[in-house]
């Protein structure tokens, strides 16, 4: 008979859980931040979703994913690690991340 040894397929844990962020009340007035990893219809889907987002919060302002670069590829760790400095440094308030398949 065959000797089976039983093991745990989850990996050890690498960082605590943390709190979320507060989430925010409205999207009125605030500045959203568009990520996307260049791969699956982006440039058509969120310019849509910015037109629906305008018209439903008022004065909402939007951060094109142009800025920031392809968040998968040959700079994807850089852009990655620039994140928290370059939302602070354009004041965004939210971010909504695309990511194709």
């Amino acid at each position: 008979m065959a000797d089976y040894a039983v093991v745990w397929p989850r990996g050890e844990k690498a960082q605590e859980l943390q709190a979320l962020a507060p989430r925010l009340d409205s999207l009125e007035g605030k500045r959203v931040a568009f990520l996307w990893d260049y791969l699956f219809r982006g440039d058509e889907i969120f310019p849509m979703l910015a037109d629906g987002l305008a018209e439903r919060y008022p004065g909402v302002d939007f951060i094109g994913y142009d800025v920031f670069g392809s968040t998968h590829g040959d700079e994807e760790r850089e852009i990655i690690a620039s994140l928290p400095d370059r939302l602070e440094e354009l004041k965004a308030d939210a971010i909504i991340s695309g990511m194709g398949c």
